[in-house]
């Protein structure tokens, strides 16, 4: 079983299309692993097909929207015009969970004091 998940910002907005009879929205995510000057970004092009794709999530899948992606996990490889062999990863994806969206956020007035309460 090929099940990959894996979290990040999306680096642009999703962009649907037709292929034949059915749907697929594409969209890519990066992934970043390490620390300090060992960090590193792996891009993961992602695609969303069928009725899911043809739903209103996909417009929710905005620039900087930070994601949590599950599904298939691809490597695809190719030639460009200049000759050289480029690799990409990708995900045929199974579910995609937006965070930090729609969460109510709290504020507090500059002169408010904290409640030190802890309510569990």
């Amino acid at each position: 079983m090929n099940v990959f998940t894996f979290s990040g910002n999306l680096g642009k907005d999703a962009e649907r299309r037709s292929v034949g009879a059915s749907t697929v929205a594409n969209f890519s995510v990066p992934v970043k692993a390490g620390f300090g000057d060992k960090q590193t970004t792996t891009w993961i092009n992602c695609a969303v097909w069928g009725k899911r794709a043809e739903g209103g999530l996909v417009d929710l899948l905005t620039k900087g929207t930070p994601v949590c992606v599950s599904g298939e996990l691809s490597q695809r490889e190719w030639t460009n015009q200049s000759g050289e062999i480029k690799t990409s990863l990708e995900c045929r994806v199974n579910e995609v969970t937006l965070m930090g969206k729609g969460q109510a956020k709290e504020s507090v007035e500059p002169d408010a004091p904290l409640d030190d309460h802890i309510p569990f």
